[in-house]
């Protein structure tokens, strides 16, 4: 029977697929000091986002096996690290694209649309009527929608916008990314690929959708929201960090932009005070992926990786 640490509270399905090992935690989130004591004699970890699995606390847990992340991302693992320990790190890839880009395109309505401002108009007891000039929010249809990152999540936002009848321009890291998508069909996939400065300028949504790297940290900072147009809006579901949320405030109380809609944070779970105070910015709290169906099948991906590796067999998605 092994010993596996369950940082957070996690879906039955998870729970269940991993209830013939000792289970610890799922209950709640663990701090730092619990994980660090938890880890010490962990065979496995099944992990959130937000949990500091950094080298030092990876040196504390000399049994530790496999690292079963229920996300698709990383970062707050050391990956070289786990890898120098023999830890398999794997992640849920492939199968959160889908809702996340739900709900970017939701931000992208909310946003352009004022709603989440229309809203709390009305919940305020606010006197209103129907007015042809009441609430004007931006249109979609014909717009440009630009996406930064062209994995699984930002062409799915692509073809999105492009059902909205939106002109989609994106940037890709890799050719096979482009070359994965169906291009002769405008409805279904982007329509072009441009370098950076010109998504920038092109486009009236930016929607980030890269992974958090050192090329990508503060891909959206000062100078890249100069190059906006002053009625375009930015949206980010992909890693807080990825804009410069000092940069992003200063920009929307100068005019530098119209809007935008945030689902993740540089420094999450504080938001950057500006941003609480501007009607024109929609706020959510990390729930790109909160759907039930895809939340159960990413618990019970982690935890196959998991048993998988315990088993002595290959995980079904390994990082490293």
């Amino acid at each position: 029977m092994a010993r596996i640490i369950v940082t957070a509270p996690q879906m039955p399905a998870a729970l269940e697929l991993l209830s013939d090992h000792d289970l610890v935690g799922g209950d709640h989130f663990m701090t730092r000091e619990e994980l660090e004591g938890a880890i010490v004699d962990a065979d496995a970890v099944l992990s959130s986002l937000s949990d500091p699995l950094d080298a030092a606390m990876l040196a504390r847990a000399p049994r530790l096996k496999v690292i079963g992340q229920c996300a698709a991302g990383f970062n707050n693992i050391d990956l070289d690290a786990a890898t120098k320990q023999g830890i398999v790190v794997t992640t849920t890839p492939g199968v959160l694209h889908e809702a996340t880009a739900d709900l970017a395109f939701g931000l992208m309505l909310m946003a352009t649309r004022r709603l989440g401002e229309a809203e709390r108009l009305v919940r305020a007891g606010t006197p209103w009527r129907y007015d042809h000039t009441f609430m004007l929010g931006a249109g979609l249809q014909g717009a440009t929608l630009g996406v930064i990152g062209l994995g699984q999540i930002g062409e799915a936002m692509a073809r999105r916008g492009a059902a909205f009848g939106m002109d989609v321009v994106y940037t890709a890291r890799h050719d096979h990314d482009v070359a994965a998508v169906d291009t002769t069909n405008p409805h279904t996939a982007p329509t072009r690929r441009v370098d950076l400065d010109e998504l920038l300028r092109v486009s009236d949504v930016v929607s980030l959708h890269c992974p958090l790297t050192a090329e990508t940290t503060h891909v959206i900072d000062s100078a890249a929201l100069r190059k906006m147009k002053p009625t375009a809006f930015v949206i980010n579901t992909a890693r807080g960090a990825c804009i410069d949320e000092n940069a992003l405030v200063e920009a929307l109380r100068a005019g530098e932009i119209a809007g935008a809609g945030l689902d993740v944070y540089e420094h999450e779970p504080s938001i950057t005070p500006g941003l609480l105070e501007m009607e024109n910015v929609v706020l959510l709290p990390h729930i790109g992926s909160a759907a039930r169906p895809t939340r159960a099948v990413m618990s019970a991906l982690a935890a196959r990786n998991i048993l998988a590796v315990l088993d002595g067999k290959p995980a079904e998605t390994p990082v490293n």
